[in-house]
């Protein structure tokens, strides 16, 4: 006979019998009416597993509908912002305000903003 093949049973037996005194200390607490003990640590571990989830499927969901990506209006660098703040350019550093998904400069108060309009010169020739 092969001595290590009872030191394979004894190790399969050993991995068995961590089931059964777990599923025998559960019996044991239904049967003597501690049922409500069992069933609130299985409701207390479904929600430890659950909750990770629906953090991550709510933050995406989030960020989804708050980070913004547009280009500055100043220098047209592409950048990430969240929706109704404050920031500045990375590239020129022009304080910039995201509104309803657009980014627009920050002017103080009693500053008019314009926009260069490009005028081409025509020539008139007889």
């Amino acid at each position: 006979m092969n001595p290590d093949r009872f030191r394979t049973l004894q190790i399969r037996f050993s991995d068995l019998s961590n089931w059964l005194v777990t599923f025998a200390i559960v019996g044991i607490l239904i049967s003597i009416g501690l049922g409500w003990l069992v069933k609130g640590i299985l409701i207390l571990i479904g929600l430890i597993a659950i909750t990770p989830v629906l953090v991550i499927l709510g933050v995406q969901w989030w960020l989804k509908r708050n980070l913004i990506q547009d280009l500055c209006p100043v220098c047209s660098e592409e950048f990430p912002a969240f929706n109704n703040t404050q920031c500045q350019c990375p590239n020129c550093g022009e304080p910039i305000k995201v509104e309803q998904g657009h980014f627009s400069r920050l002017t103080p108060p009693g500053t008019i903003d314009v926009q260069v309009v490009d005028v081409s010169v025509q020539t008139l020739e007889d």
